[in-house]
Protein backbone atom coordinates (compact mmCIF):
# COMPACT_ATOMS: atom_id res chain seq x y z
CA UNK A 1 0.00 0.00 0.00
CA UNK A 2 1.66 3.57 -0.78
CA UNK A 3 1.16 6.31 1.18
CA UNK A 4 -0.43 8.31 -1.97
CA UNK A 5 -3.57 5.78 -1.60
CA UNK A 6 -3.76 6.84 1.95
CA UNK A 7 -4.16 10.36 1.25
CA UNK A 8 -7.43 11.55 -0.08
CA UNK A 9 -8.22 13.27 -3.18
CA UNK A 10 -9.23 16.23 -1.65
CA UNK A 11 -6.92 17.13 0.55
CA UNK A 12 -4.29 16.73 -2.72
CA UNK A 13 -2.71 19.62 -3.34
CA UNK A 14 -3.72 21.11 -6.75
CA UNK A 15 -1.09 23.73 -8.78
CA UNK A 16 -4.01 25.62 -10.08
CA UNK A 17 -5.68 26.17 -6.89
CA UNK A 18 -2.47 26.88 -5.27
CA UNK A 19 -1.56 29.47 -7.95
CA UNK A 20 -5.39 31.37 -7.59
CA UNK A 21 -5.57 31.23 -4.06
CA UNK A 22 -1.79 33.09 -3.94
CA UNK A 23 -3.01 35.85 -6.62
CA UNK A 24 -5.91 36.02 -4.69
CA UNK A 25 -3.76 37.18 -1.12
CA UNK A 26 -1.72 38.75 -3.80
CA UNK A 27 -4.54 40.97 -4.53
CA UNK A 28 -6.03 41.34 -1.08
CA UNK A 29 -2.34 42.22 0.32
CA UNK A 30 -2.33 44.97 -2.37
CA UNK A 31 -5.67 46.12 -1.82
CA UNK A 32 -5.11 46.44 1.79
CA UNK A 33 -1.63 48.05 1.32
CA UNK A 34 -3.45 50.97 -0.94
CA UNK A 35 -6.13 51.51 1.76
CA UNK A 36 -3.77 52.12 4.74
CA UNK A 37 -1.88 54.38 2.08
CA UNK A 38 -4.99 56.22 1.43
CA UNK A 39 -5.89 56.11 5.05
CA UNK A 40 -2.45 58.32 6.22
CA UNK A 41 -2.79 60.53 3.12
CA UNK A 42 -6.32 61.46 4.62
CA UNK A 43 -4.86 62.01 8.07
CA UNK A 44 -1.85 63.98 6.95
CA UNK A 45 -4.06 66.32 5.35
CA UNK A 46 -6.43 66.44 8.21
CA UNK A 47 -3.60 67.30 10.60
CA UNK A 48 -2.54 69.85 8.42
CA UNK A 49 -6.02 71.77 8.15
CA UNK A 50 -6.72 71.02 12.08
CA UNK A 51 -3.06 72.97 12.64
CA UNK A 52 -3.45 75.67 10.17
CA UNK A 53 -7.41 76.30 11.90
CA UNK A 54 -6.00 76.08 15.76
CA UNK A 55 -2.80 78.19 14.15
CA UNK A 56 -5.17 80.78 13.02
CA UNK A 57 -7.50 81.15 16.28
CA UNK A 58 -4.61 81.60 18.42
CA UNK A 59 -3.16 84.14 15.73
CA UNK A 60 -6.53 85.96 16.18
CA UNK A 61 -6.40 85.49 20.30
CA UNK A 62 -3.33 87.42 20.06
CA UNK A 63 -1.76 84.93 22.41
CA UNK A 64 2.24 85.16 23.22
CA UNK A 65 4.55 82.80 21.02
CA UNK A 66 7.32 80.57 23.24
CA UNK A 67 10.27 82.65 22.19
CA UNK A 68 8.34 85.75 23.36
CA UNK A 69 7.52 83.91 26.89
CA UNK A 70 10.81 82.76 27.29
CA UNK A 71 12.47 86.31 26.35
CA UNK A 72 10.26 87.95 29.16
CA UNK A 73 11.03 85.43 31.36
CA UNK A 74 14.99 85.94 31.13
CA UNK A 75 13.94 89.78 31.37
CA UNK A 76 12.17 89.49 34.85
CA UNK A 77 14.98 87.04 35.91
CA UNK A 78 17.50 90.24 35.24
CA UNK A 79 15.22 92.41 36.62
CA UNK A 80 14.92 90.45 40.15
CA UNK A 81 18.66 90.33 40.13
CA UNK A 82 19.25 94.11 39.57
CA UNK A 83 16.26 94.56 42.60
CA UNK A 84 17.88 92.50 45.14
CA UNK A 85 21.06 94.52 44.28
CA UNK A 86 19.08 97.50 44.74
CA UNK A 87 17.40 96.52 47.85
CA UNK A 88 21.11 95.78 49.03
CA UNK A 89 22.70 98.97 48.34
CA UNK A 90 19.92 100.97 50.00
CA UNK A 91 20.37 99.01 52.87
CA UNK A 92 24.01 99.96 53.05
CA UNK A 93 23.11 103.23 52.57
CA UNK A 94 20.83 103.29 55.19
CA UNK A 95 23.12 101.66 57.85
CA UNK A 96 25.68 104.83 56.94
CA UNK A 97 22.97 107.37 57.16
CA UNK A 98 21.91 105.99 60.72
CA UNK A 99 24.86 106.42 63.12
CA UNK A 100 25.13 110.57 60.82
CA UNK A 101 21.60 110.72 61.79
CA UNK A 102 21.96 110.59 65.84
CA UNK A 103 24.43 113.19 65.32
CA UNK A 104 23.01 115.64 63.18
CA UNK A 105 20.37 118.80 63.67
CA UNK A 106 17.32 117.40 64.06
CA UNK A 107 19.14 114.73 66.84
CA UNK A 108 20.17 117.96 68.91
CA UNK A 109 16.97 119.59 68.62
CA UNK A 110 17.78 123.11 67.14
CA UNK A 111 15.33 124.18 65.20
CA UNK A 112 15.23 127.56 64.42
Amino acid sequence: MSLGRLVPTRFSKDPTMAQSSNRLLDEIARLATDAVGAAQGVRREVETVARSQIERILRDMDIATREEVDVLRDLVGAAREENAALVARVKALEERLDPLAGSGPAASGAGG
